[in-house]
C-alpha cells in the first residue's frame, strides 16, 4: 500500500502535464500475462509453454522489437544482457554473437528452430534472410543444450521465430551515409478445407549504404518463404530462404590492409512434420544450409584471395509419447558437414577440381581444398509435468566421424519450480561438447594459421536462476558457474619467433557470471499511465583462464564483456506519437578494449486507420549514438559516430 500510494502522488504530479487527469485506472494484464505464459519455447526436445518450461529462457517480444530503435536483429540483441554483440559495420554486417563469455563460434542460432549455424566460421552464422520486421519474437537460452539441439549448443541458444499473420505489409527508410532500404511481406495462398489448412507467406528486402566510416559500403537482398499445413493428426512445416550481401572490410581481418572485401551469400532450406497417433508423437524433419564466401585482402585484387562453399545437411527424427509419469522423447539427429574451398583446408585431387559457384562464380577460379564430417547423435529425454515442478532430464550420445568415431555421452538435468503464482525459480546443469570450425582447424593467412590436431572443445556448466512476474512488474535473475577444457582460442605464443603470427590452440577455464533484468510496465496498472515500460539489465562475468605455455596476445577468449548494462523506457507521448531510449554501457577485458557507452532513441507516429482500405501507417525517426561517442567492438576497427534514420510503414 505504501508502496501504491508514493505512485499515486507521482502520478498526480505527471498525468496533468501529459494532458490527462489525475483518476487513474487499473488495467487488467490477465490476458497480456496468459498470452505470454501460454506460448511454445525452446527448452526441451518436446513442445512446452513458458509457464512449463524447466529453464530460464529469456524473451524479446515483437511489442519491444517494434519500439526498439533497431534496425537490424544484430542490433536487437545488443539490448539483451546475457548476449554480447561484436559487429564489425552497422546493419548486421559481419556480426560476431555470443553468450556467457563464449565466442561466436559456440552459440547455436536456430531460424523457427532450424540450425542455421555455420562449421566454417561463426563470423558468417548471423546473416540472416529474414529483417526486424520479420521476428514475432527472439528467445534466448543460456548455458549448454546439447542434449535438446546438439553438440554445437556450447554456451546458448538463439532462436528466432517468425510472424505468422496474413497482413500485407511494405517498409521504405533511409538516412545518413546514403542509407536506403524497402522491404515488403506477403500472406499468399491461404486455403482451408475440412481436412486441413494450409498457410504461407513471402518477405524480402534491399539494403545499402556508403558507409559511416572508411571502406564500410554495404549493400544487401535478401527473400524468406515460409508456410504450414494443419490436419486433423499431422502437420508440416517448411522454410526456405535467400539472402547476399558484400561490403567493405576495413582492417576486418587485419590492421595492415585498410581495403578489404568480402561478400556472404547463403541458402536455407528446411521441411518438418508432426504425426500424432494416440499418445505417440512423430516428428521428423530435414534441413539444408549452403554458405557462399568471397573474400579479397585488396578489393578487386587476387592476392590474398578465398573462395568457400560450405554444405550441412541435417535429417532427425522427434519422437515423444505421453503418460501419467510425464514426457518421454527419443529419437536421432545426423548432421553432414562439407567445405570446398581455394586455399582452405586439405587438398584435393586435380582431378576433383571444379569452379567456383554462387553470385561472384568465375570461371578462371577452381576449388582445390575441401573437408567433410559427419555428425550422429543419439538421444533420450523424460520430462515430468506437475502444478508445480517442472524436471527435465536427458542424456545425448554423440559421434563425430573427424574426432575418433567413438561414442560419448553428455548428460543434464533442469529443473523449474514455482513456489507462488508470481513466483518460479530455476536449477539446471549440462555438460556439452563441439567440435573445431573448418577455420580453427585449417585457415592460413597473413600472421595467422590453424592447428589441424586441434581437441574439441568440452564443458560442465550449473545455474540457478528466478523469475517474478506480476501486474506491473517483472523481474529475472540467474547466476552460473562454468568448467570448460580444451578451449580453442586464437593466439600469439611467447615463443612464437616473428612474435605477431596467431595461432589456434586450446586452454582451460573457469568462469562464473551473474545476471539481471527487470522491467517496470505502469500501463498494466494504470490504463491513462503514458510509460508502457522502464527497463533495467545487468551482467557480470569473470573468468580464470590458463593456457598450456605463456601467451602475448589473444583475439577472441580473453575479449569477454566483463559488465554490461542496458537501460530502456518506452512510452507514448500524445495520441499516436511514441518515444523510446536506450542507454547501453559495455566494459570489456583485454588490450585495447576501452569501455563505452551508447544512447539511442526512436520518435515514431502511428496513424489512425480511418478508412476500410487505408493501410495503418507509422512514421519514425531514429537516432543511433546520439552523443557522437567514438568506440570500437573491436580494438582497431571504428565503430559509426551519430546515424539518423527515417522510414514509414504500412500494413494492410
Amino acid at each position: 500500500m505504501k508502496t501504491k500510494a508514493i505512485y499515486l502522488a507521482f502520478l498526480g504530479v505527471l498525468l496533468p502535464l501529459h494532458g490527462f487527469s489525475a483518476e487513474v485506472e487499473e488495467a487488467n494484464s490477465d490476458e497480456i500475462q496468459a498470452s505470454l505464459e501460454g506460448v511454445e519455447i525452446i527448452s526441451a526436445r518436446v513442445p512446452l509453454t513458458n509457464a512449463q518450461s524447466p529453464r530460464l529462457v529469456t524473451v524479446l517480444t515483437a511489442q519491444e522489437i517494434s519500439a526498439s530503435p533497431i534496425h537490424s536483429i544484430n542490433d536487437l540483441l545488443e539490448y539483451a544482457a546475457g548476449v554480447d554483440v561484436r559487429q564489425r559495420g552497422e546493419f548486421g554486417v559481419q556480426t560476431d554473437i555470443s553468450v556467457r563469455g563464449g565466442t561466436f563460434d559456440q552459440i547455436t542460432i536456430l531460424l523457427n528452430g532450424v540450425n542455421i549455424s555455420s562449421p566454417h566460421a561463426g563470423h558468417l552464422t548471423a546473416d540472416f534472410p529474414v529483417s526486424v520486421q520479420d521476428i514475432e519474437r527472439i528467445e534466448v537460452l543460456e548455458g549448454p543444450s546439447a542434449r535438446v539441439f546438439g553438440t554445437s549448443a556450447f554456451t546458448g541458444v538463439i532462436n528466432i521465430v517468425t510472424k505468422k499473420d496474413k497482413d500485407l505489409s511494405a517498409h521504405v527508410y533511409g538516412g545518413d551515409f546514403g542509407l536506403k532500404g524497402i522491404e515488403a511481406s506477403n500472406h499468399f495462398l491461404g486455403i482451408s478445407g475440412k481436412n486441413g489448412s494450409f498457410d504461407s507467406r513471402i518477405s524480402g528486402g534491399y539494403s545499402g549504404s556508403d558507409g559511416a566510416t572508411p571502406n564500410s559500403d554495404f549493400t544487401s537482398g535478401r527473400v524468406f518463404v515460409d508456410g504450414d499445413y494443419q490436419g486433423v493428426n499431422a502437420s508440416i512445416n517448411y522454410q526456405f530462404g535467400y539472402s547476399y550481401k558484400q561490403y567493405g572490410a576495413n582492417t576486418f581481418y587485419g590492421a595492415a590492409s585498410t581495403d578489404q572485401w568480402e561478400s556472404n551469400e547463403k541458402l536455407i532450406g528446411s521441411v518438418s512434420g508432426q504425426y500424432t497417433v494416440g499418445a505417440l508423437h512423430i516428428a521428423p524433419s530435414i534441413a539444408w544450409n549452403r554458405w557462399f564466401d568471397h573474400y579479397q585482402w585488396h578489393k578487386n585484387s587476387p592476392a590474398g584471395e578465398n573462395y568457400h562453399m560450405v554444405d550441412t545437411w541435417s535429417s532427425a527424427l522427434n519422437s515423444w509419447i505421453e503418460s501419467d509419469l510425464g514426457k518421454t522423447s527419443f529419437g536421432f539427429e545426423m548432421r553432414s558437414e562439407g567445405i570446398y574451398s581455394t586455399k582452405l583446408v586439405k587438398p584435393m585431387e586435380t582431378t576433383d577440381y571444379f569452379n567456383v559457384r554462387g553470385h561472384d562464380a568465375v570461371d578462371t577460379v577452381q576449388y582445390r581444398n575441401s573437408a567433410n564430417r559427419t555428425n550422429v547423435s543419439a538421444f533420450l529425454e523424460h520430462d515430468v509435468i506437475l502444478d508445480r515442478w517442472t524436471i527435465s532430464l536427458g542424456l545425448l550420445a554423440n559421434m563425430n566421424t573427424a574426432l575418433d568415431s567413438k561414442w560419448r555421452l553428455y548428460p543434464g538435468i533442469d529443473v523449474s519450480y514455482r513456489p507462488a503464482q508470481s513466483w518460479k525459480l530455476f536449477l539446471s546443469y549440462n555438460k556439452a561438447l563441439r567440435m573445431p570450425t573448418f577455420t580453427d582447424l585449417y585457415y592460413s593467412g597473413t600472421n595467422i594459421v590453424g592447428t589441424s590436431d586441434l581437441k574439441p572443445e568440452r564443458t560442465s556448466d550449473a545455474s540457478v536462476g528466478a523469475r517474478f512476474r506480476r501486474q506491473g512488474w517483472q523481474a529475472e535473475s540467474q547466476i552460473f558457474y562454468s568448467h570448460k577444457t580444451d578451449m580453442i582460442d586464437w593466439v600469439i605464443y611467447q615463443s612464437e619467433p616473428d612474435g605477431k603470427t596467431f595461432r589456434s590452440g586450446n586452454f582451460s577455464l573457469d568462469g562464473y557470471g551473474v545476471e539481471f533484468s527487470g522491467s517496470f510496465m505502469p500501463q498494466e496498472i494504470y490504463v491513462n499511465n503514458p510509460i508502457r515500460r522502464i527497463g533495467i539489465q545487468y551482467s557480470y562475468i569473470d573468468q580464470n583462464i590458463e593456457y598450456s605455455q605463456p601467451i602475448i596476445s589473444s583475439k577472441y577468449a580473453m575479449e569477454y564483456l566483463r559488465h554490461k548494462l542496458v537501460i530502456q523506457a518506452d512510452a507514448n507521448i500524445w495520441k499516436g506519437l511514441d518515444a523510446s531510449v536506450s542507454w547501453r554501457y559495455q566494459d570489456r577485458v583485454g588490450q585495447g578494449n576501452e569501455p563505452y557507452d551508447l544512447l539511442d532513441c526512436r520518435i515514431s507516429y502511428n496513424f489512425e486507420k480511418h478508412r476500410l482500405m487505408m493501410p495503418k501507417t507509422s512514421i519514425y525517426v531514429d537516432c543511433s549514438n546520439i552523443l557522437d561517442k567514438k568506440y570500437f567492438d573491436y580494438s582497431f576497427i571504428p565503430q559509426p559516430g551519430r546515424w539518423i534514420k527515417a522510414g514509414v510503414t504500412f500494413h494492410y
